[in-house]
């Protein structure tokens, strides 16, 4: 693998933009080429941060210098354009959630798999330094044999709905558990480290039929429950907790975290903090340049067989308040 890693990203809307001021805090990640279906777009996003806009997906994925490409449209094109990008034999690294359903997240993993080629869902918040940390607390048994987690996302105080927002958008796949729920999931399955053999939920719909809010309690075997909210019409305080046995984990902002606290029975309390420059999406795409550079097709930190359970559990909770999307009808 060459010094310099060639990015190029279908699609340039505010996830490609926060995606870049990371980019921009990794020197040896180039953005190569940039596809929008949206008039002047590209242009105005390759004018601010470089690269070249071109006219279709297809030149994106096409283009020699590009060696991974960037998912960054909404997740009903996800399949579509992960596809595209593996046809033309290019690394992938996809926003989350990988794809509104397991089946399609599947489709998309025997492709990778048959063509040899990386695969990763873009779940950022893993590779933060406090998700390090806290991943290390865990492996030490710091807080002995979990017993509970919590984790809350909600935003969009007062209930309000925008139906035109894709946040509220059937055929977008719309609704706070595909939004920010996965951010909830993906922190419990991070904790317990497996997948729940127990599902109850509740969900407040919001005019359009997409879930406004949900909240659900998944049970783990050996023990351990994981109590989870997600909003796109509630503001919550965006926390999460890992009680075990002998004390308690608290990550303030959870999905883009700075900082997480430790507090041990008879122990003093123990900190952690992480004044890193930007929002963070560096951390991941380091992770994606040392796995190419290392010949891996997925993450170990990410694995692939985890992003199928998270999307089969989604599909679980959809399933329980008979959501379904446009397109599965």
């Amino acid at each position: 693998m060459k010094d310099r890693i060639g990015w190029g990203f279908i699609g340039a809307g505010g996830i490609a933009g926060r995606f870049m001021s990371g980019m921009q805090q990794v020197p040896e990640a180039a953005l190569v080429a940039v596809g929008s279906k949206t008039p002047g777009k590209g242009e105005a996003f390759t004018a601010k941060y470089g690269g070249q806009a071109v006219d279709s997906y297809e030149e994106v994925v096409a283009h020699p210098d590009v060696d991974v490409v960037y998912i960054a449209t909404p997740h009903t094109f996800h399949l579509e354009h992960t596809l595209l990008a593996l046809s033309a034999g290019k690394a992938v690294l996809c926003e989350k959630p990988m794809a509104p359903s397991a089946a399609q997240v599947r489709a998309m993993m025997e492709t990778a798999s048959a063509k040899g080629l990386y695969l990763m869902e873009a779940m950022w918040t893993r590779f933060f330094p406090v998700m390090q940390r806290v991943r290390e607390w865990l492996a030490a048994g710091e807080i002995g044999q979990i017993q509970y987690v919590t984790a809350d996302f909600g935003f969009g105080g007062g209930g309000k709905e925008n139906p035109a927002s894709r946040l509220f958008s059937p055929d977008l796949a719309g609704g706070s558990l595909l939004d920010v729920g996965v951010y909830t999931l993906a922190f419990a399955f991070m904790a317990f480290g497996r997948r729940p053999n127990r599902i109850v939920s509740l969900s407040d719909p919001a005019s359009t039929g997409v879930d406004g809010r949900m909240g659900c309690l998944l049970g783990y075997e050996g023990g351990g429950i994981a109590s989870l909210f997600s909003a796109v019409t509630t503001t919550t305080p965006q926390e999460a907790r890992i009680i075990g046995a002998n004390g308690i984990i608290t990550i303030p902002g959870f999905w883009h975290p700075r900082s997480v606290s430790l507090a041990r029975k008879g122990q003093p309390a123990e900190e952690f903090r992480s004044d890193h420059p930007a929002e963070g999406f560096q951390f991941e795409i380091e992770a994606v340049h040392e796995d190419l550079r290392a010949g891996r097709l997925e993450n170990a930190v990410m694995p692939l067989q985890e992003s199928l359970a998270i999307a089969e559990t989604m599909d679980a909770l959809r399933a329980q308040w008979g959501l379904r999307y446009p397109f599965e009808k």
